[in-house]
């Protein structure tokens, strides 16, 4: 029974999503995007150009778009802050960006890792 009460709730969902589906396509707004996409794809195969090279473009045109672009894009990630610790009992200052850095490593030994963490400055 529990296989004829899934069809039937796909069944189900499958009409209510068609049914979204043909109000979205009765859609003038939606109508127009897509138009206008169908436009920009026909006009990048009539100049050979890649969705890249057009984004490229567009990043000339409009500096922020490069941004919104980095930030989308994947193999990159932010940079982690810098951060500085200062030894009270030696003054030697560290700064570094990860956790694993030497010097600290020898501090958390000597010292403890609390009291390391709490030499950080802003």
């Amino acid at each position: 029974m529990a296989k004829i009460n899934d069809y039937y709730q796909k069944k189900q969902l499958m009409e209510k999503l068609a049914a979204e589906l043909e109000k979205l396509e009765k859609d003038q707004a939606l109508k127009s995007e897509l138009e206008f996409e169908n436009k920009v794809r026909d006009l990048m195969k009539e100049y050979d150009k890649s969705p890249k090279d057009v984004l490229q473009i567009l990043s000339a045109i409009d500096p922020s778009i490069a941004g919104a672009r980095a930030e989308t894009s994947t193999g990159t990630r932010a940079k982690r802050p810098l951060k500085t610790y200062k030894n009270p009992h030696t003054g030697e200052v560290v700064k570094t960006r990860g956790g694993n850095h030497k010097t600290l490593n020898e501090w958390r030994e000597k010292h403890g890792k609390e009291a390391v963490q709490s030499w950080q400055q802003d």
